[in-house]
């Protein structure tokens, strides 16, 4: 069976929990590279941040990737600020594992939804 053009078919939740599993390892592996890295520029009194906010952007998009999947597999929707990373409603950004609002005090759940598309409730 084939799909029409431009339909969207959903991901079965196997692969994204497959996909979740291979994106919390290659963060926590670049996050050890960051650190590394950073240790390297202190030692050698050479300091890129260009290369430091390349690596950092990095792990943020691979952050709002595990978010966006944990939002499909919880059936809860995230709200996109335009740059990527989830907000909380009260427009804070979400760090990845945060259970409250680090600004608000908000838990984090089923409070947050999709930028650019309607909240189905």
């Amino acid at each position: 069976m084939t799909d029409a053009p431009g339909s969207y078919v959903a991901p079965q939740p196997r692969e994204l929990k497959r996909e979740r599993k291979a994106l919390l390892e290659m963060r926590e592996e670049r996050l050890r590279d960051l650190g590394g890295l950073a240790l390297e520029m202190y030692k050698r009194d050479r300091f890129n941040a260009g290369l430091v906010v390349e690596r950092c952007a990095e792990l943020v998009a691979l952050e709002a990737r595990v978010q966006e999947i944990d939002a499909l597999l919880d059936g809860t929707a995230l709200v996109r600020r335009g740059g990527g990373g989830a907000v909380c409603i009260c427009g804070a950004p979400i760090l990845l594992g945060a259970r409250f609002c680090a600004t608000c005090g908000r838990a984090l759940g089923s409070d947050t939804r999709p930028t650019g598309v309607d909240a189905v409730g």
